[in-house]
């Protein structure tokens, strides 16, 4: 799918951003581990006409134990979390070579760091922007290397209270550094009446910044409905099929639902900025409403001379005669020729 815009970072700089949505496909850990399959998921989010593919980017021995506990114990082949992270990681060059697949398929690359060593990966392979992570909110190292640089924020709020996001979002406006604040809720997936819709305009307000959602629900709804409310970014989790392996697949939509998600904000996005002049459309519309609206016809043969009652005349399309509501002004009035059954009285058979 061609594009017919280049999407940047830095697009979403005012709090009432009114361009069009960045769209992020996030990848996260659904490729299991498998290189092959990352760009399998690069391809498909660029053919469904996101804006921006996100990845996770970990590397096990710089943020993690191997007593970290298990969230969610979905793997028998991982024997701890520890070692789920180890068989996520891909080398530097893996990376960029993601990253070039990525840019060359039109698509902006980025990825949420879980260490101050990945920050640094991703600086060297030349990220645009940064993506927060809803559990590395209030992180003090990874975010002061992170500002550092100078690059926008895009940061999920999902796990964190209003206090630990005035804190995030200080630090980051006290840089000048464009941000945008995502409302999500850290739920796999997540119910409609925990979206949290009412965040967005709360942020906006709050913070005067940009907003956008990341998605959890497994659905378009949530992100068709933020379309509406002018969201900066939308992130949603993409798998290639509902039957794929992996913690994230039930929160995720297909690529085909991700083509119609994209479809559906940029008609939104349309509408919007599109204002209807009723008056202009009327007038467009004229020639089409001749042919659903009624004209003043006699109701049998009429002869000339007669002077029109009520019960003489009768209301049939098209709407080319006199109109229907204009029936008042030829009662009383006198024909001045033979007017047949089911022929529109006109103007100039009156006297």
């Amino acid at each position: 799918m061609s594009r017919e815009r280049k999407a940047t970072f830095a697009e979403p700089a005012s709090p009432r951003y009114g361009g069009p949505c960045l769209i992020i496909g996030e990848i996260a850990q659904a490729h299991d581990g498998s290189l092959g399959f990352a760009h399998a998921y690069i391809d498909a989010i660029a053919d469904a006409g996101a804006d921006a593919v996100k990845f996770q980017t970990h590397i096990a021995a710089a943020e993690s134990t191997p007593q970290e506990p298990w969230r969610v114990k979905f793997s028998t082949q991982d024997e701890s979390r520890y070692a789920y992270w180890k068989r996520m990681e891909f080398t530097e060059g893996q990376w960029r070579e993601l990253k070039e697949h990525a840019e060359k398929r039109g698509l902006l690359f980025f990825s949420s760091p879980f260490s101050v060593e990945a920050v640094e990966m991703l600086l060297r392979l030349g990220v645009g922007a940064w993506k927060i992570a809803s559990g590395e909110v209030g992180r003090t190292a990874t975010f002061e290397r992170m500002a550092a640089t100078g690059l926008p924020f895009y940061v999920s709020t999902g796990m964190s209270p209003l206090g630990d996001i005035d804190a995030a979002v200080a630090m980051i406006q006290s840089r000048n550094l464009p941000l945008v604040l995502m409302q999500c809720t850290t739920a796999y997936p997540c119910p409609p009446e925990k979206v949290g819709l009412n965040l967005i305009s709360l942020f906006r307000e709050r913070y005067g910044c940009a907003v956008g959602l990341s998605d959890h629900s497994g659905t378009v709804f949530p992100g068709l409905a933020a379309a509406t409310m002018g969201i900066a970014a939308l992130e949603v989790h993409v798998t290639l099929s509902r039957e794929m392996f992996g913690p994230d697949v039930p929160a995720s939509i297909t690529s085909g639902e991700l083509r119609e998600l994209v479809r559906g904000v940029r008609f939104i996005e349309t509408m919007k900025a599109s204002p209807v002049d009723k008056n202009a459309v009327a007038a467009e519309l004229a020639p089409v409403r001749n042919l659903f609206t009624r004209s003043v016809v006699a109701r049998g043969d009429l002869r000339a001379g007669t002077v029109l009652t009520k019960d003489m005349i009768t209301f049939k399309k098209p709407g080319t005669g006199i109109p229907e509501q204009n029936a008042g002004n030829v009662l009383g009035r006198k024909l001045t020729r033979d007017i047949p059954a089911d022929t529109m009285i006109l103007e100039e058979d009156l006297e």
